[in-house]
């Protein structure tokens, strides 16, 4: 691997000529707020990368903490990160490219939101099985982090890359992930208010995998809801309580982690398909 145009390098002064040299830049988005700014490369045997560099000090520590994420978490709906270079003063790291939309979109005037035909809106019109298939695998990924003892920070629909043509989610810009628990050392978390657990805006308050559960239940409640305003719920009963109590604003009376929750989930999911299981429990333990 050593002699890979873009893997076998580890130090250049400045991203771009890199890239141009290797390969076509397909893609190059501007500085998101994370302070990355993400380029797409293909390199003459078509092979396909995504390239995150950090433009600020606020973006490297995020790539740092993003690196240990990385190496403790694995799972085939996590875009793992595979290769890290020095651009300068600062870092980039490699990934494979994944083809999909990302699931957030900004409305013009009315900040977040779903704009018409757009892929939050075409993924919330899917047959609500497809629906459920994504975040079964969205859940089921987070049991992986569960597992290796980290919590969701700044997880939102932007997180979620849908390929429509395979119907495959791939999450992405994970890089917040920490051990947990842990203690909130600014005014705020970093993250989408939409999603966030009430502990995640107090300093001092405790971060836990309760707070990764509260996190699940805000994705699968706005997933499955067919707009923004969150009057259109396509679940069942079931599946509502079982988002009730993930969210609930006091943690205690949250699932106890993860897993308590998935299970909930699921077992609401088959009663649903009438006693057929949506998707097998556990693919996520196959990388272990």
């Amino acid at each position: 691997m050593t002699d890979h145009p873009l893997l076998g390098t580890h130090e250049v002064p400045a991203l771009e000529p890199l890239l141009a040299r290797v390969g076509e830049v397909f893609a190059a988005g501007p500085v998101q707020d994370s302070g990355c700014r993400t380029y797409g490369v293909r390199l003459p045997d078509g092979e396909r990368w995504c390239v995150k560099e950090a433009v600020t000090d606020a973006a490297e520590r995020s790539l740092d903490r993003g690196r240990a994420f990385h190496r403790a978490v694995r799972h085939p709906v996590i875009v793992p990160q595979v290769h890290r270079l020095r651009v300068g003063e600062r870092s980039a790291v490699v990934l494979p490219w994944r083809d999909g939309e990302s699931l957030y979109h900004r409305a013009p005037a009315a900040g977040p939101g779903q704009r018409p035909g757009g892929a939050l809106a075409r993924f919330r019109a899917l047959p609500v099985a497809r629906v459920l298939t994504a975040l079964d695998a969205i859940l089921d990924a987070h049991l992986a982090v569960e597992r290796a003892g980290y919590v969701a920070v700044d997880f939102y629909d932007g997180a979620v890359l849908y390929d429509f043509a395979t119907h495959t989610p791939h999450l992405v810009d994970l890089d917040e992930y920490r051990p947990g628990p842990f203690t909130v050392q600014a005014h705020r978390l970093p993250g989408s208010r939409r999603f966030m657990a009430p502990e995640e805006w107090v300093r001092g308050a405790v971060i836990d995998i309760r707070t990764t559960v509260f996190t699940l239940g805000r994705t699968a409640r706005l997933l499955l809801d067919a707009g923004d305003e969150e009057r259109a719920w396509r679940g069942t009963p079931r599946q509502r309580a079982v988002i009730t109590r993930a969210t609930c604003a006091d943690p205690p009376h949250r699932h106890s982690g993860v897993r308590q929750f998935v299970e909930e989930w699921r077992a609401a999911c088959r009663e649903r398909a009438g006693g057929e299981a949506h998707a097998p429990l556990g693919r996520g333990e196959l990388m272990h």
